[in-house]
C-alpha cells in the first residue's frame, strides 16, 4: 500500500501563492507518476496537473497552465504544486495521486488512471 499525504493548503487573497506538498510513503517513490487534482463543490473532479516519474513529461490543464507548476523531490518521496496568481475559482480540495508504471514519461490524464489517493488539502482563494 501507498500512502500519499498532502498539506500546504489554506486561505489566500486572490492574486497570491500557495505551495502544496504530497508526502508518499512507499521507498519506490521514484517510479511514480505523480498528479494533482481537485474537487470544488457542485464540480466533478478535474485534473490540474501531473509529472511523469522520471521528471522530463509534465502536463497542465488548460485553466492552470502558466500560473501552477509541479515539481518533484524523489529524495523526499514529495511532490509540490506551486500555485501563484491565484484565482477564487481555484478554490476547491486538492488531492495528489499516485500511478506506477515501467514507462518513466507516462502520464495519466485521468482520474481512474491513478492507484492511489491521497486525502486531500483545502484551498480557498477569497476575492
Amino acid at each position: 500500500q501507498v500512502q500519499l499525504v498532502e498539506s500546504g493548503g489554506g486561505l489566500v487573497q486572490a492574486g497570491g501563492s500557495l505551495r502544496l506538498s504530497c508526502a508518499a510513503s512507499r521507498r519506490t517513490f521514484s517510479n511514480a507518476a505523480m498528479g494533482w487534482f481537485r474537487l470544488a463543490p457542485g464540480k466533478e473532479r478535474e485534473f490540474v496537473a501531473a509529472m511523469s516519474w522520471s521528471g522530463t513529461s509534465t502536463y497542465y490543464a488548460g485553466s492552470v497552465k502558466g500560473r501552477f507548476t509541479i515539481s518533484r523531490d524523489n529524495a523526499k518521496n514529495t511532490v509540490y504544486l506551486q500555485m501563484n496568481s491565484l484565482k477564487p475559482e481555484d478554490t476547491a480540495l486538492y488531492y495528489c495521486a499516485a500511478y506506477y508504471s515501467t514507462n518513466p514519461n507516462y502520464i495519466p490524464r485521468t482520474g481512474p488512471g491513478y492507484d492511489y489517493w491521497g486525502q486531500g488539502t483545502q484551498v480557498t482563494v477569497s476575492s
